[in-house]
């Protein structure tokens, strides 16, 4: 069995510092954690769980707020994901992207953007022996994904110039250069008037995706759903109709965001 990308597990993995950092990875995207979801996340122990994030809060890793809830810590370095709904977002999207992924036979995607970059919140993956692998956890360019691209396709230019251009890009490394910037514009209005977006290879060698935004039911994008597989199989994928099967789950997987009166504005 071969997984695409190339991030392999080590072949003598150490199990405790794999839930270690599976559970900052939770941290980080979800904003919040209970001990009970800790270790269903898991699949371990609630006492095991407990000494898992007992060693992140002496590391400053978390910190336990009023409600025993443990969020971020000073020691984080990466911010959360600020979306006190994105678990709720990705336990909404599970069985739409088995049901997808069952029927593509690719690798499904669920993400949200922060600020230019994209963080991927849950995998399905497809069953064939080359596949695109697990993303779960994974923080990566929005202007290289599809997912993001779709995602950056629903904003106002201003705020377009502002997550690109400004200094606080050039700060952070997120500048798009002058030479570059049109086609970028160019890019993000065929977005929108197609409704979805594109990737050939441009956050991974030898992997192409298609990603579509998720609105609320005011028409606000709250995250990007996206299929990723290795790029010999996307146009035969493409031109079997992809676009129209993800468009299907999109519009199904909308009405139940609507219908979640927990749902939250980005």
């Amino acid at each position: 069995m071969q997984n695409l990308p190339a991030r392999k597990k080590p072949a003598y993995s150490i199990e405790a510092v794999d839930n270690a950092l599976h559970l900052l990875q939770l941290l980080r995207d979800g904003g919040s954690l209970r001990l009970k979801d800790a270790a269903a996340e898991l699949g371990v122990a609630p006492s095991t769980a407990h000494r898992l994030l007992a060693m992140l809060v002496y590391r400053g890793f978390a910190v336990q707020d009023e409600t025993r809830r443990y969020v971020p810590g000073p020691a984080m370095g990466v911010g959360p994901a600020g979306l006190s709904w994105s678990r709720l977002l990705r336990t909404v999207a599970q069985p739409h992207m088995e049901l997808l992924s069952g029927r593509i036979n690719e690798t499904v995607n669920i993400m949200v953007r922060v600020g230019t970059k994209v963080r991927f919140l849950a995998t399905v993956e497809g069953t064939n022996a080359l596949r695109v692998g697990d993303r779960q956890g994974t923080v990566l360019p929005a202007n290289k994904a599809s997912g993001g691209k779709a995602l950056l396709a629903e904003l106002e230019p201003a705020m377009i110039e502002q997550l690109f251009r400004s200094h606080n890009a050039e700060i952070g490394g997120d500048n798009i250069p002058d030479a570059d910037y049109p086609a970028f514009l160019r890019e993000l209005e065929t977005i929108r008037s197609n409704g979805f977006a594109a990737n050939f290879e441009g956050t991974e060698e030898g992997i192409s995706a298609l990603g579509v935004a998720l609105h609320n039911k005011d028409g606000v994008a709250v995250g990007a759903l996206s299929v990723a597989t290795p790029v010999a199989r996307f146009r035969r994928l493409f031109d079997s109709g992809l676009v129209g099967i993800m468009r299907e789950t999109q519009r199904q997987l909308e009405i139940d965001i609507a219908a979640n009166p927990a749902e939250s504005q980005p």
